[in-house]
């Protein structure tokens, strides 16, 4: 995959952005542990095209998503409980319920596959955003790595407090502590159950946002503008996502 570095954004974009991005990229690319890389990239793909899809606005506008029947408008190549995962992830993520995650499982879908499923989802909308935001078009996605998926879960997980199982702390392997904050945070914990897409994500996040301990260190400030002033704007991104964590 040829990198992409921003040249011909309207301001300076940091390095560090350039290459949390390539890497990104990359990992979408590459077989993961519950996908190959033809599947993960068919994910991204399926991202971008559910905001055109015709049902998920239709059930974006319902009172209830989950009584708008209907098929969605879906590029093809992914089994029907992907897209439906990928398609409310994308566009209606704040009415998503327990119910229908586990609508997913009985219609074929592993926990581990969701759990990739999500990270893939989020890093595209994530990288996006970012493109968006700049007023550029989105990055063209990369092209499938050849090799299969390791389908390895770990050992440690187990079901606690969340829909999916994740890595229980108490029985983390010493090479798994690097998943929890020192706060064993839940947004932390909460893509554990595959810890290559955990790692990866907040790889991409740490980058564009802060790493954990700079989050923390109020003494001094560590981008162009504030910790107040990042956290207002994300408090605000939040309310209008209706992400109530």
């Amino acid at each position: 995959m040829s990198a992409f570095d921003y040249r011909d954004a309207p301001v300076p974009v940091r390095e560090d952005i350039v290459a949390a991005h390539n890497r990104a990229w990359r990992r979408i690319a590459r077989p993961g542990t519950w996908h190959s890389g033809e599947i993960r990239v068919r994910i991204a793909a399926e991202t971008r095209n559910a905001k055109a899809c015709r049902l998920c606005a239709a059930r974006k506008e319902a009172l209830s998503p989950y009584g708008v029947e209907g098929e969605h408008d879906c590029l093809g190549g992914l089994s029907d409980a992907t897209v439906e995962a990928i398609h409310r992830i994308a566009t209606d993520p704040g009415r998503l319920t327990r119910k229908w995650y586990e609508s997913l499982l009985a219609d074929g879908l592993t926990a581990e596959q969701y759990v990739e499923t999500v990270g893939v989802v989020c890093t595209t909308i994530s990288v996006d955003t970012f493109a968006r935001a700049m007023g550029m078009e989105p990055l063209p996605l990369p092209v499938p790595a050849a090799g299969e998926p390791i389908q390895v879960r770990p050992a440690s997980a187990g079901q606690g407090a969340a829909w999916v199982p994740w890595i229980l702390p108490d029985r983390a392997a010493e090479d798994e502590m690097d998943l929890f904050s020192p706060i064993h945070a839940n947004i932390h914990r909460a893509m554990s159950l595959v810890p290559a897409e955990a790692r990866g994500f907040f790889d991409l996040v740490e980058t564009q946002y802060l790493p954990h301990r700079q989050m923390r260190d109020f003494a001094n400030e560590f981008r162009a503008i504030t910790h107040s002033q990042i956290e207002l704007i994300a408090g605000r991104i939040s309310a209008i996502n209706q992400c109530v964590y």
